[in-house]
């Protein structure tokens, strides 16, 4: 078990945690509450070995294994598959000892070598890896494209899922969630239901907390305090407690008033002194006890539009997608995501927009918020349509390089809304309603954290006093209290909202109806989130089974598909030569695959020391074969792109 016994913790001058003390039993799932700052990011350093405790006892079991999130950002050409397969850590080791082994011509420290590497589960690293990448939302066709071909929030992807890949007995997730769309995040609620070691999590989606928490740990002035049950229980005692301390410190005042009161009137008469005395003893040796200081809750709101067309917008046949890159040749089509649109979208309405990862959820907001255009069909505006968009990526409209009151500034110039002033102080008052005040508003965006981007966005909403709110995952970052203060505000506002969220309380709360985006098309979708929840687990299912279907007779999956679309019939016949190749080519590495479980296996027994040395030199002319089959599986892999 993990033990804190009168810990403290200081970072730099700050006490982070005071004289803190709580046991944590194998096997338990616990969140990790606290407002920003409080704590949380610091004891997780002192439970991976970053930080040591300043005072107390700390202690964990030493033979535990740990696996917790790499924060930095992956720079790497190794394929997604072969950078998560290296998160197993047990399995690098094991590798590592069989080709110090086979260096060493050593028959018996080969034969308990190529043991380990089979318990370590070499056999099905690669299917493991590729399960977890898939779960986490990749495609098929990305399993084998390079690390650094991936944008940052997908590369962090890629970190998650090594993590997970790192047999744990101590799982470490400080907001897991940041990055993830819905339908992954499903997945990994299921995948942390299942996982069987000590997990903690920091995180402010209270319906992941309620999913995947037994326990919950609250960090508040250095303390910490242990719930029995996950977020909302928590959310409950806490309030109970509060209540009763609250209670508590009321009568005690009560009965301090009463006691100063009789020292005041009697401590000048004699008669009285004795029994006046004993009272201010009885003040004294009182252990007082302290109000409920509620921390300021952050609020604000959307102020009422100027005025409400309806419909606001109307599309018709429209298609949805991206323009070739400015260097591909003349005559390249555009890509297209979501086609054949047409739909009204009316005053008052709250869309959530729903659909797997890929399907044109971030293209169909960005193509109403004008970021886009789209590829055919037509979008009509409403009359006196303004529209406040909040991008996925907070720096898709923020420039790193401006402050707060400079972004504001060129807003002000760019158009005031009705109604409002431009003037130095009332934009600085702005900001300093959103908590940007002192020397933040001239600090630089790209300093700030991902929290004060979003608010800093939000503030900007706010400001531009928007009909449409256009909302593409706004509560990346935020913390639960602004959170609760965003739903509260897109509850009271009057325009219309279009929203896409992982966070189901927010999609819960402020939606009314949703559209689905699946397939190449939009329609409504006809129930509510956890109809839809049971829509990605089956969807899910449908894609693993395609998978091992394709792994089982590739050849067979690969002429049986439709082929992508191509310019001219002779690039379709290059097209379909080069998939045969890459058919056949998977059945041969199908086969090497198998020829070397058996080798594997093979080893596993107890086995003559000549005979080992003859597998293991067979097991590394497969390896070897299956390197070369590999490279020309990616080159031709690279040339159907290029021909696609």
């Amino acid at each position: 078990m993990i033990t804190l016994k009168s810990v403290t913790l200081r970072r730099s001058a700050k006490v982070l945690l005071d004289n803190a003390s709580v046991t944590l039993n194998p096997g338990e799932k616990v969140g990790l509450v606290g407002r920003n700052g409080a704590g949380k990011s610091t004891l997780f350093a002192l439970l991976n070995g970053t930080l040591h405790e300043d005072a107390g006892d700390f202690s964990i079991p030493a033979q535990w294994r740990m696996a917790q999130v790499a924060q930095e950002m992956p720079e790497t050409s190794q394929s997604a598959t072969d950078f998560v397969i290296e998160g197993d850590t047990a399995l690098l080791a094991a590798q590592n000892e069989v080709h110090a082994a086979e260096a060493s011509d050593d028959g018996e420290r080969m034969a308990h070598a190529y043991m380990a590497l089979h318990d370590a589960g070499a056999h099905d690293a690669q299917a493991r890896a590729q399960a977890l990448i898939l779960g986490l939302g990749f495609r098929t066709t990305e399993l084998n494209n390079p690390v650094d071909s991936f944008s940052g929030g997908w590369r962090m992807r890629l970190q998650l899922a090594r993590a997970l890949m790192c047999p744990s007995d101590l799982l470490l997730l400080d907001e897991p969630t940041n990055h993830l769309d819905l339908d992954a995040l499903v997945w990994l609620e299921a995948w942390l239901k299942r996982y069987e070691g000590t997990m903690l999590v920091i995180s402010h989606d209270r319906e992941f907390l309620d999913a995947v928490t037994n326990v919950t740990l609250h960090i508040d002035a250095g303390k910490l305090t242990r719930y029995g049950g996950n977020y909302s229980t928590f959310e409950d005692m806490r309030a109970q407690q509060m209540e009763l301390q609250q209670n508590a410190f009321a009568k005690q005042q009560d009965k301090i008033a009463h006691l100063q009161a009789f020292i005041n009137r009697f401590k000048a008469k004699a008669s009285k002194a004795k029994q006046a005395q004993s009272r201010v003893k009885a003040l004294d040796r009182m252990e007082r006890l302290a109000p409920v200081l509620a921390s300021a809750d952050f609020t604000f709101e959307f102020k009422e539009p100027a005025n409400l067309p309806n419909p606001m917008l109307a599309m018709e046949g429209a298609s949805f997608g991206y323009p070739p890159p400015a260097e591909a040749p003349a005559g390249t089509p555009s890509t297209v995501i979501v086609q054949n649109v047409s739909k009204s979208v009316m005053a008052g309405q709250r869309i959530g927009i729903l659909g797997a990862n890929g399907q044109g959820k971030s293209t169909l907001v960005k193509t109403i918020a004008r970021a886009l255009a789209p590829i055919s069909g037509t979008v009509t505006e409403g009359k006196g349509l303004s529209i406040g968009y909040f991008a996925q990526q907070e720096l898709d409209v923020l420039t790193p390089d401006s402050n707060p009151l400079e972004h504001m500034v060129r807003m002000a110039r760019a158009g005031l809304p009705a109604g409002q002033s431009g003037r130095e102080q009332d934009l600085r008052t702005h900001l300093g309603s959103f908590n940007f005040s002192g020397d933040m508003v001239k600090q630089p965006v790209g300093t700030m954290s991902g929290g004060e981007k979003a608010r800093l966005v939000l503030c900007m909403l706010v400001w531009q006093r928007p009909n449409l709110l256009l909302m593409d995952e706004p509560t990346n970052h935020l913390d639960l209290a602004t959170r609760e203060a965003l739903s509260v505000a897109l509850n009271e506002f009057e325009g219309t909202v279009m929203l896409v969220s992982h966070d189901r309380s927010l999609l819960r709360s402020v939606c009314d109806e949703f559209w689905l985006v699946s397939r190449g098309g939009i329609e409504p979708f006809d129930g509510d989130l956890d109809d839809y929840q049971r829509y990605l687990l089956d969807e899910a299912k449908r894609s693993r089974e395609e998978l091992k279907a394709a792994l089982k007779h590739p050849a067979e999956i690969i002429e049986q598909a439709p082929p992508p679309p191509v310019a001219n019939k002779k690039v379709a016949g290059n097209v379909k030569a080069l998939m045969r190749d890459q058919g056949k080519l998977e059945q041969q590495m199908l086969d090497l695959q198998t020829k070397k479980h058996g080798l594997e296996a093979r080893l596993a027994t107890s086995l003559p020391p000549q005979e080992i040395g003859e597998l293991g030199t067979q097991l590394s002319q497969v390896d070897a074969e299956l390197a070369v089959l590999e490279e020309k599986w990616l080159a031709i892999s690279e040339q159907i792109d290029t021909a696609s």
